[in-house]
């Protein structure tokens, strides 16, 4: 008997939103394939150290999109598609929404484009579920400041990351179907266990194959 294909769920959010935290607890619980963007592969990590490292400089915003698309294809190829293959649920730490969010709405580039090279880029793969952590920027900003040092993207200023937000809720609003918005402004606790359920919810129980 064929193993069921796995589902795709990207945890998204602004900077210091706890995403990362949330992916890594999810995919504990469902037992999923746990990565990440930029990342995956060893291309995606060299991609993910040059766009992020402060030492980089000014990088040209079509060129920041394409070197993220290229990142994910390769991402795609390699790890993402094999394990949903296999039957596994993935659990990703930002996908095609975050390139919505920060290289469309964010640095200004034409969303409707944007959308259109990140389906060329995944293959047309778009995540089962997209879980927005939600806070707002200045509790961001504040637990970004805790943490040492900034990379080239988190230290853009407010109204970037104000255009980001606003984006994400924009995108969570166009197709709610796809799209979970959970309140990240609490305790870890209390966001893990809303992510899961809400998770659990709409895509309902998986058994890996």
């Amino acid at each position: 008997m064929t193993a069921p294909a796995g589902r795709l769920i990207a945890i998204e959010g602004g900077e210091g939103a706890g995403k990362s935290t949330q992916a890594s607890a999810l995919a504990a619980a469902l037992g999923a394939e746990l990565t990440r963007e930029p990342g995956g592969t060893a291309l995606g990590e060299q991609v993910r150290r040059l766009l992020l490292d402060p030492r980089s400089g000014q990088i040209g915003d079509r060129t920041e999109l394409l070197l993220m698309l290229a990142a994910r294809a390769e991402h795609l190829v390699r790890r993402i598609e094999p394990a949903l293959a296999r039957g596994l649920d993935v659990v990703v730490d930002r996908f095609s929404g975050s390139t919505l969010a920060y290289q469309g709405y964010g640095r200004g580039l034409p969303v409707e484009e944007v959308r259109l090279l990140c389906g060329l880029a995944a293959g047309e793969r778009w995540p089962d579920l997209n879980v927005l952590i939600d806070v707002p920027v200045p509790l961001g900003a504040a637990r970004r400041r805790q943490r040492p040092g900034l990379d080239r993207i988190e230290a853009a200023d407010s109204s970037f990351h104000e255009r980001v937000r606003n984006g994400y809720l924009a995108e969570a609003a166009r197709d709610p179907g796809h799209w979970l918005v959970v309140d990240g402004s609490g305790p870890v606790g209390e966001v893990t266990r809303a992510v899961l359920e809400g998770v659990q919810h709409r895509l309902g129980p998986h058994v890996a194959g």
